[in-house]
């Protein structure tokens, strides 16, 4: 009985457990990028099957239509992962 409480509940604990800064800063960056505006991904492409092809997509986070500040979203989300200040400032894009 106890062996299956540990196999049951050491998962559970290890996914509570807090992240490293530097993992945390790296998702929060991400998502601070997200934040500063629409993401577009174009593709154009050649294959001897059908010929030519272009796809692409638009990606819009809530934080962006919602008018979030990244730098701020970047702080509170390294805060709420770690409950530390972040380890270093965000690399954003330039808009």
């Amino acid at each position: 009985m106890r062996y299956l409480a540990f196999t049951i509940g050491a998962p559970i604990l290890v996914a509570c457990a807090p992240i490293s800064p530097e993992r945390a800063a790296d998702q929060c960056e991400e998502r601070a990028r997200a934040a500063q505006g629409p993401e577009v991904e174009i593709g154009i492409g050649v294959n001897s099957n059908s010929g030519g092809f272009v796809n692409g997509s638009i990606g819009v986070s809530s934080d962006f239509i919602r008018g979030t500040d990244p730098v701020a979203l970047y702080e509170s989300c390294v805060f709420n992962l770690t409950g530390e200040l972040p380890i270093r400032p965000p690399v954003l894009r330039d808009l």
